[in-house]
């Protein structure tokens, strides 16, 4: 967020000072400690006060009935890696480390976050959510830590490569728990999304507060701290992973309340996967060709578009908003009282630049936290495919409107704002639950896997498509082909609507 206004565009840039604060965007780290509180409030809220039946937990069982509070690090990790890395300069320089060696290790990392979220659910339906959280959050605390004590742009990339192996088992492993061991699942995502939000949204900031005062090695191992302590309670903690999948029954259909469907029952309602996963790679295919053969073809475009909007939306929006009114760099010394200011200088900061499109990135992404509530708590109302389409078709009027509304001045421009960063995370819990209406416990973790494989593999690509059409077409262009990605996730949400009710 903040840029010397004596940088030099052809100096190289520093890999560790970029990627704290790009990582700290992702709310890898620092901001996402917050899930915890809100996901140990949202077990107790959401699980403990349910009527027992047979078999549960007795009234003075003190395990928790969910474990959705093993989540203590956002591990949305990658999605706003590639957005605007490069608009960070150092005060301290690697050599060698230029932008596009740089891009490259990122784009490394990045590509292993999205890729591996599918092993990663095969993983989860074999071993278990708990030991795959905890070996997430234990492989992101070391990447860090790696990153601390980077000397060469090869650690760096090494440093990557561990941190986006271990971030893309989260998506998996964190939502399959959520799905199957919370009954109210919607409110139990909308808990998990906005603490997500808080992280992606507070972590820039404080990033940036911490590397004005110190060098960003320190800084690097400062944020490794929040997750290798909630490794070690991820690694103790106990409770019933599977509580809302003993309370379900079948419905016969399509679908079922526990996420059991059609290809995943057997007679007796029970799941007949609830305990096996995935064995071989010929079960593999055979279970993968049941999910695709089923509805959940259509909730995979689903997420893809979601993934293409959020990434095409997101990756530009800082240098979007670099040439409107309003915008401008703003010196730091000018918005500091006169005492701090003096305290400052003696650090060099004082010099540097504020940049306001990016505080309007971060506002986006807090301001998610309500949609992520509100998508949450439509998803326990309503019928998930009619939020689908309600949430896209909101999206699709927003990009349309986006461009009109910062012709006009910074007042209707933020307006717009806000309602983009709702609209962008009402859809993340109804998407979630919907993949959990549409496939089965047992391989709740697989279905998981292929919706972020979706969401950020093939929602990656969002990106590069934006920048090509800013390129060859203009920015119009762009917010045309983004409302048309809306616009096929909230027809498939209406088809799926009619097909299920």
């Amino acid at each position: 967020m903040l840029r010397s206004d004596s940088e030099d565009k052809n100096t190289t840039v520093s890999g560790g000072h970029a990627l704290i604060v790009r990582l700290a965007r992702l709310g890898s780290l620092p901001g996402g400690m917050a899930r915890i509180d809100a996901l140990k409030y949202c077990t107790s809220r959401v699980s403990g006060g349910e009527q027992k039946r047979p078999g549960d937990h007795g009234a003075g069982d003190d395990r928790p009935r969910a474990g959705p509070h093993l989540r203590a690090v956002d591990s949305d990790l990658c999605s706003a890696v590639a957005d605007g890395i490069f608009c960070h300069r150092s005060r301290i320089r690697h050599r060698g480390v230029t932008t596009a060696s740089l891009g490259v290790v990122v784009t490394v990392g990045y590509g292993l976050f999205g890729l591996g979220a599918l092993p990663g659910g095969v993983l989860v339906d074999r071993l278990g959510s708990r030991r795959l959280i905890a070996g997430c959050l234990l492989g992101m605390g070391t990447s860090f830590l790696l990153l601390s004590i980077a000397p060469s742009v090869l650690v760096i990339a090494f440093a990557l490569i561990v941190w986006g192996v271990a971030a893309s088992v989260y998506h998996p492993a964190g939502l399959s728990l959520i799905s199957k061991g919370i009954t109210k699942r919607g409110t139990g995502f909308a808990y998990h999304g906005i603490a997500g939000n808080l992280g992606i949204g507070l972590g820039p900031l404080l990033a940036a507060v911490l590397l004005l005062f110190l060098d960003w090695n320190a800084v690097a191992a400062i944020l490794s701290v929040p997750a290798l302590a909630a490794a070690g309670y991820a690694s103790r903690a106990s409770f019933d992973p599977e509580a809302a999948v003993a309370e379900a029954a079948p419905d016969g259909g399509s679908r079922a309340s526990d996420g059991g469907n059609e290809a995943g029952e057997t007679s007796n309602g029970s799941d007949r996967k609830s305990d096996a996963g995935v064995d071989s790679v010929a079960e593999f295919l055979a279970e993968s060709r049941r999910l695709f053969a089923g509805s959940f073809v259509f909730v995979f475009a689903i997420v893809m578009c979601s993934g293409l909007y959020y990434r095409g939306i997101l990756t530009f929006m800082p240098e979007l908003l670099s040439g409107l009114q309003g915008f401008d760099p703003i010196p730091l010394s000018r918005l500091l009282p006169d005492r701090l200011n003096t305290l400052v200088s003696a650090t060099g900061a004082s010099k540097q630049m504020v940049n306001p499109q990016d505080y309007f990135y971060s506002g986006l992404l807090l301001v998610g936290a309500i949609g992520q509530y509100a998508g949450g708590k439509l998803t326990d109302q309503f019928p998930v495919e009619y939020g689908i389409a309600a949430g896209f078709s909101g999206l699709a009027v927003l990009a349309v409107v986006f461009l009109p509304a910062a012709a006009v001045g910074l007042g209707p421009l933020l307006a717009v704002g806000a309602l983009m960063g709702v609209n962008l995370f009402v859809v993340q819990p109804l998407y979630q639950a919907t993949v959990a209406e549409y496939t089965p416990a047992g391989t709740r973790g697989l279905s998981y896997g292929y919706t972020y494989l979706g969401v950020f593999g093939v929602g990656s690509l969002g990106g590069g498509l934006a920048g090509a059409i800013i390129e060859f077409a203009g920015t119009a262009y762009l917010f045309a082909v983004l409302a048309g990605f809306a616009v096929i996730a909230a027809g498939l949400g209406l088809f799926l609507a009619r097909a299920s009710h």
